[in-house]
């Protein structure tokens, strides 16, 4: 009976290191554009899963350059945040004050629940996953600060 085990063990692991059950398990290289326009101009996005634009589940990633910011805003649904690389400084109100930031380092874990008034800064050239539920709306609490993003994309 041992035998028996020990063969079905060497099996499925040999059926584990054929490239075809490798590729996978890896995630294709990822397709970055240009962040939506109601974001300020030099953010890059990748869709990682579903469609933002469609009322279901989506993850996206958010690359920031150093110093990158979105003024106070909100979203309809709740977003979640995982931090992959760089530190993303995460504020609560209706008015930036970074001595009330907290610092999320890579590997940390946020979420901002549905009609949240945030505001985030990338400290280093800063990388975010973001998982929440279409369809994708982020509305800031300074109108304003829309114009701004507006303009400066183009």
């Amino acid at each position: 009976m041992r035998t028996v085990h020990s063969l079905a063990t060497l099996a499925m692991l040999a059926m584990l290191a054929t490239p075809s059950a490798r590729a996978a398990a890896q995630a294709p290289a990822l397709k970055w554009g240009p962040a939506p326009a109601v974001l300020p101009a030099g953010a890059k996005m990748a869709v990682l899963q579903g469609d933002p634009g469609k009322a279901e589940p989506f993850t996206v990633r958010l690359d920031m350059p150093d110093g990158y910011r979105v003024a106070p805003h909100f979203h309809p649904t709740d977003e979640h945040l995982t931090i992959i690389q760089g530190t993303l400084l995460l504020g609560m109100g209706d008015k930036v004050d970074r001595a009330r930031t907290t610092a999320l380092p890579a590997g940390a874990f946020a979420s901002a629940l549905a009609n949240m008034h945030h505001y985030v800064t990338a400290k280093g050239h800063t990388v975010v996953q973001i998982q929440s539920m279409g369809t994708f709306m982020l509305t800031y609490v300074d109108k304003a600060a829309l114009v701004a993003a507006i303009r400066a994309a183009g």
